[in-house]
């Protein structure tokens, strides 16, 4: 069994990222393997915003991998300065603050995704 680290980095919006992140972890839980947490960093932490102002038909893939997460209990962070950086102060909720230091310390004996 294997436990996974998910590195979220690309923006959220203007992809499909968030569909393939979920259906990542759908498949690894589903093999028996972990998912310790994801983290938000770059501009995927556009996905933090309390409020985003979606088209109304484009699904909120973000509330539905809040759900997911929540339900599997994998945490999901964020990256500070990544957020700040982009006038962020404020994250929905589900989202916990960390820094890069947090995320180094939780990749021993890991294996880490990028998207």
């Amino acid at each position: 069994m294997t436990t996974f680290v998910l590195l979220v980095q690309s923006d959220c919006f203007a992809s499909p990222l968030l569909a393939d992140v979920r259906r990542f972890c759908l498949a690894a839980l589903a093999q028996g393997h972990q998912i310790d947490h994801l983290f938000f960093y770059h501009q995927a932490v556009w996905a933090i915003a309390p409020s985003p102002d979606l088209p109304a038909d484009e699904p909120d893939l973000v509330s539905a991998l809040l759900a997911d997460c929540q339900r599997w209990q994998v945490p999901l962070f964020y990256c500070a300065t990544a957020a700040e950086k982009r006038g962020l102060l404020q994250a929905r909720a589900g989202f916990t603050l960390a820094g890069l230091t947090e995320f180094a310390s939780r990749l021993s004996n890991r294996k880490l995704v990028q998207f």
